[in-house]
């Protein structure tokens, strides 16, 4: 069975314009094209472009999404790792959902706040398995005392450095600007030094982590939320700023 273009862009919410980009740049080739230049698309290709859409979601690029595609050519066992990070993030947003009603109902009733409530599925313990596998349990523990040991504002203030970087980033990128550059290299050294408050910034743990943020969707969303490159941007901007500023 085959769908032609049309019929796909429709029933993926998208647009026969885009699938067609899509395979001009090798990331979703159509199973055939008819003598008049349709394009037509059977099973395989359909789970490919779910895959794509998936990915897109999670805020990968269109450059990452083909390095994740080649890189697991099995489309059950890349639908088993897309389900679960889909579930894990529906279960994030869900206990999000329900402190924000909790919150809003406490104001409303003018009852007191809960720290635990006000920021649940917000809690930094979702990266526990990445962080304990890169560099030992010993940096996870030491992290989360940290974190566990601020208040409310402080963890407020702490998160918001962290989204103006992000920003800074973005808007550097969005100006032209190479990862190389004065400008970028201080949002680097910033970055940094946001990262050393909490743990020893090293060459290889901030290359290391730098890697993350392309490959691993979760950490990607929080750089490249448009898909237009920032997370390969901050990258490159960490891994210079690492082998020219950092001890190894």
């Amino acid at each position: 069975m085959e769908w032609s273009i049309q019929e796909i862009a429709r029933r993926a919410g998208t647009t026969s314009r885009t699938l067609r980009h899509y395979g001009d740049i090798g990331l979703l080739a159509p199973s055939r094209t008819a003598a008049n230049g349709y394009r037509y698309y059977d099973q395989d290709a359909l789970v490919r472009l779910q895959r794509i859409l998936l990915l897109r979601e999670l805020g990968l690029s269109l450059p990452a999404i083909k390095g994740v595609l080649e890189g697991q050519r099995d489309p059950a066992v890349a639908l088993r790792t897309h389900l679960r990070l889909l579930e894990q993030e529906r279960e994030r947003i869900g206990r999000q959902i329900t402190s924000v009603r909790t919150t809003l109902h406490r104001i409303e009733e003018g009852e007191e706040l809960m720290a635990e409530d006000v920021f649940d599925g917000f809690d930094h313990t979702r990266y526990e398995q990445e962080v304990t596998e890169r560099w030992g349990r010993e940096a996870y523990e030491r992290g989360d005392r940290w974190w566990r040991g601020l208040g409310d504002e402080e963890r407020a203030e702490f998160l918001g450095v962290h989204d103006a970087i992000a920003r800074d980033y973005g808007e550097a990128r969005a100006a032209g600007l190479g990862p190389a550059s004065d400008e970028v290299q201080e949002i680097a050294r910033r970055h940094c030094a946001w990262l050393s408050v909490t743990t020893e910034v090293t060459r290889a743990y901030v290359t290391g982590l730098a890697e993350m943020y392309v490959s691993d969707p979760r950490f990607a969303r929080n750089y490249d939320r448009h898909g237009d490159g920032t997370a390969v941007f901050v990258r490159d901007a960490l891994t210079i700023h690492a082998q020219h500023r950092l001890p190894g």
